[in-house]
């Protein structure tokens, strides 16, 4: 299964490829049957699904087309008679039988995804953009740490971007047929979108291991190690999509790019974001080993066990912010529930990097302590109120 947030299709796109894909099976059966007996009802495709032959009075059961799971869960059956004057209606009615309406694609349901998805990028985008300012304006909150963060904030930012653009590009005119769009624009909007993903998956990665440093208290993240951070953040990325569009251009240069199903150049881009998944699983399962270690009371001093339970409580926090719901999703079929995928991966998804700022940033002690203090020199460079000290507070938690 490709990886749902950057292979989705519209689901009208998805039904038509679908319904394609099942007629040319059907007619390459139909032709395979041209030379048998003609005595019965011939083959023939009725725009949904491959009625077989049959001889005069047999009834034909067909099970509901697998295509009506993108939209509805569908599990009933349609039956044709076969008659001396060809095949009568189908009965129950496909709409009846498989619990679906007669304008298939369903294009109020992935209007709602739409509007709600862009909400979310939407506000996240704003939210970052600020979190992004706050920790580069303020010179204490310069540091390892928020470097990292900095960058994982802009491969948020810059995803929401890509959202947009693409939806701009295949969705610009009611016109356009961006099923079948193959523009220059709209494969560049494509790629982009890939690679912002895949950067932000490589990015969380970076946080992973930097939060597994920290904790080991073993790693001195010098200037080398930062740049060696954003070769893996921003660098391996380029590699894999220089290498999928190579092998798009020369092997697969079909519509808009955006049709990954049953392509080898696919796993391209999804084997290393599936590696960096599997990755990041494996450290936090060992952070949280760390962590329940560390916090025995017998194992450390008094005074650092408020530090720790501080950085459990963050790190619970931040497992479903690095793809570990991918573990889970990454393995089931296409057709599985297509309705909860859409709406967890656009839906939940556009809201990720929101909280990754409000965790991050935002409910940072050491930001907002920052934040205050310079709130208050203001206030006394404008109004010459003189501002009461600041009161003492705890170290906060490493990230």
């Amino acid at each position: 299964m490709p990886l749902m947030e950057i292979s989705i299709l519209h689901p009208e796109c998805e039904y038509i490829f679908q319904l394609e894909k099942e007629e040319r099976h059907c007619l390459q059966y139909i032709a395979e049957q041209e030379n048998r007996s003609t005595e019965g009802c011939w083959p023939f495709w009725d725009a949904v699904t491959c009625w077989p032959h049959a001889v005069v009075g047999e009834t034909v059961h067909r099970a509901c087309p697998a295509v009506f799971s993108l939209f509805r869960n569908s599990t009933g059956s349609v039956s044709r008679n076969c008659t001396s004057g060809g095949w009568s209606r189908p009965f129950p009615p496909y709409h009846v039988a498989c619990n679906v309406d007669d304008d298939i694609p369903e294009e109020s349901y992935f209007a709602s995804v739409k509007l709600i998805y862009t909400i979310g990028y939407s506000i996240s985008l704003v939210v970052l953009a600020v979190a992004v300012l706050i920790l580069l304006l303020f010179r204490k909150l310069r540091c390892a740490r928020n470097f990292i963060h900095i960058q994982l904030f802009l491969t948020f930012i810059l995803k929401a971007v890509a959202v947009f653009i693409k939806d701009a590009t295949l969705f610009s005119s009611d016109d356009t047929n961006h099923c079948t769009l193959s523009t220059f624009a709209c494969k560049a909007s494509v790629v982009f979108c890939h690679y912002c993903v895949m950067a932000n998956f490589f990015w969380l990665l970076v946080e992973a291991l930097y939060l597994s440093s920290l904790l080991l208290s073993s790693f001195y993240h010098s200037r080398r190690c930062l740049w060696g951070f954003s070769l893996l953040g921003w660098g391996v990325p380029v590699l894999f999509i220089v290498l999928w569009i190579g092998s798009r251009v020369y092997f697969e240069d079909t519509e808009c790019w955006d049709i990954n199903e049953d392509s080898p150049y696919w796993w391209i881009i999804k084997g290393p974001i599936v590696v960096s998944i599997a990755v990041n699983f494996m450290l936090f399962m060992n952070i949280i080993r760390i962590l329940i270690q560390k916090l025995n009371p017998r194992l450390i001093q008094f005074n650092n066990s408020s530090q720790y339970r501080r950085l459990t409580k963050s790190t619970l926090l931040l497992i479903p912010l690095f793809g570990t719901h991918y573990m889970f999703f990454n393995f089931l079929p296409d057709y599985f529930n297509i309705n909860l995928r859409l709406c967890i991966e656009l839906c939940m998804g556009s809201f990720q990097g929101l909280l990754v700022a409000i965790l991050y940033c935002f409910l940072n002690q050491e930001v907002q302590k920052e934040v205050h203090m310079q709130w208050l020199r203001w206030q006394e460079r404008s109004y010459g109120v003189v501002s009461p000290a600041p009161k003492g507070s705890q170290m906060d938690t490493p990230f």
